[in-house]
């Protein structure tokens, strides 16, 4: 990849196992792939500060984020989290108000900017081979996350924030081996690449701006 130049825009990555990439090299995670996507179109967005750790919940990212300060400001902020608010069995109405909170800190560090956000909606573990190590029925863990995404959208539509769907991506190739890390639940630096061709558009367009 072709070097950044000092005036790169400044990227904070903000979410849980999905965001650090687990199981993945640190070139797939879907952060690092969108920075690159975006300076291959001629948007010199830098390497992302990454906050974000396998397991995490809105609380804990919080917790975590709280841990990093100061952090200052930022041209461009990303955040995705809540697949383990769902596994926990937390509510989407808990959800909704601690994904708020989140989302007005990522447009504090964005400088106030609310169109230099974006959030990714949550991909559904339940097509996974994982899902059948645990009680959870697939179509339980579907409908659920469908209640945390609506409610994350509601939530960025209010704020006017992007919300890109990679959702629907997650089970239409979730299942596939070449789509999965060695775990049988965390998505392949594959899956990130289609993620990160859904959010290029968007990005582009916010840091166009």
């Amino acid at each position: 990849m072709a070097s950044v130049p000092t005036t790169a825009l400044s990227y904070l990555a903000l979410g849980d196992s999905y965001t650090i990439g687990e199981g993945v090299a640190v070139d797939g995670r879907w952060p690092v792939q969108l920075a690159a996507a975006l300076h291959a179109h001629d948007i010199a967005l830098a390497a992302p500060r990454i906050i974000a750790t396998t397991g995490w919940t809105t609380d804990e990212l919080a917790w975590g984020i709280d841990g990093a300060e100061p952090l200052g400001e930022w041209d461009f902020v990303s955040l995705a989290i809540g697949v383990n608010n769902q596994y926990r069995g937390r509510s989407a109405v808990d959800y909704r108000g601690e994904f708020e909170a989140l989302l007005l800190r990522a447009i504090r560090y964005a400088r106030g900017r609310a169109d230099r956000v974006l959030v990714l909606s949550i991909p559904d573990w339940g097509v996974t081979p994982f899902v059948k190590t645990t009680p959870a029925q697939p179509e339980t863990i579907a409908t659920e996350l469908d209640a945390f995404n609506t409610a994350a959208q509601v939530v960025c539509e209010a704020h006017g924030v992007a919300f890109v769907d990679i959702t629907a991506a997650s089970r239409q190739r979730g299942a596939e081996v070449d789509m999965l890390a060695e775990d049988g639940l965390h998505p392949s630096a594959a899956m990130y690449t289609l993620w990160t061709a859904l959010a290029l558009p968007v990005a582009r367009d916010l840091l166009a701006q």
